[in-house]
């Protein structure tokens, strides 16, 4: 005669399975407790997990170490590194796009060169716009003081004219200035670069910073 399982002898055998691995699972934990003492138990307490603890499997041995809580300098110590780190990566990337412009430092003082021309060429042009304006000015401003010698009324529109100059005056030494800065900043900036592929490279500049000759 056949053996048939019931329902409920079903759900008795799922329920003793499942009691089985629920056993087999179930571990203890190993921990210090704030005395220094050594403590097994089935439970740990919340400030005991911060000193680190082992789980223990039901044949005693550890099945699992996790490690103590970091304190507040070692995850400084982590954050400065992760930090450092970042910084070396972008620095290797700024090395990287570097080289790839320049493959030796005297490219990088030539290229300099040209630019702070560039910039210096626009100066004197501006130089060159104000020596006309002002020399406009000095003519505008001779007949006006004519006028008043001669005890005339200076018109409106000379009157104007004069502050229409001297303003365009202002505004081109104003240009001139910004461009200096320009420069001053130009040169910085491609003196540490400079620098940079030196040390990079390995390779030292033969060109001046201020000329074709080194320094």
């Amino acid at each position: 005669m056949t053996n048939r399982l019931t329902p409920f002898k079903i759900a008795a055998a799922m329920t003793l399975a499942l009691g089985i691995v629920a056993t087999a699972h179930a571990g203890m934990y190993r921990y210090t407790d704030e005395n220094g003492q050594v403590v097994i138990s089935n439970t740990i307490p919340q400030e005991a997990t911060q000193r680190g603890y082992d789980i223990l499997g039901n044949n005693g041995r550890v099945i699992e170490t996790v490690d103590p809580a970091p304190t507040e300098e070692e995850i400084a110590a982590r954050e400065a590194e992760k930090q450092r780190q970042k910084e070396r990566e972008i620095q290797r990337e700024k090395d990287r796009l570097l080289l790839k412009r320049y493959s030796h430092p005297d490219q990088a003082v030539r290229a300099m060169h040209r630019k702070v021309r560039e910039l210096e060429g626009l100066i004197q042009l501006k130089r060159g716009n104000i020596a006309v304006i002002s020399s406009q000015l000095d003519n505008e401003q001779s007949r006006a003081a004519d006028m008043e010698r001669a005890g005339r009324d200076i018109p409106e529109a000379s009157l104007e004219k004069i502050r229409r100059l001297e303003s365009q005056i202002r505004d081109l030494e104003r240009e001139i200035d910004v461009q200096n800065r320009e420069i001053d900043a130009l040169k910085a900036d491609f003196k540490a670069d400079i620098e940079r592929l030196e040390e990079v490279t390995g390779e030292p500049r033969t060109l001046s910073l201020n000329g074709t000759d080194k320094d």
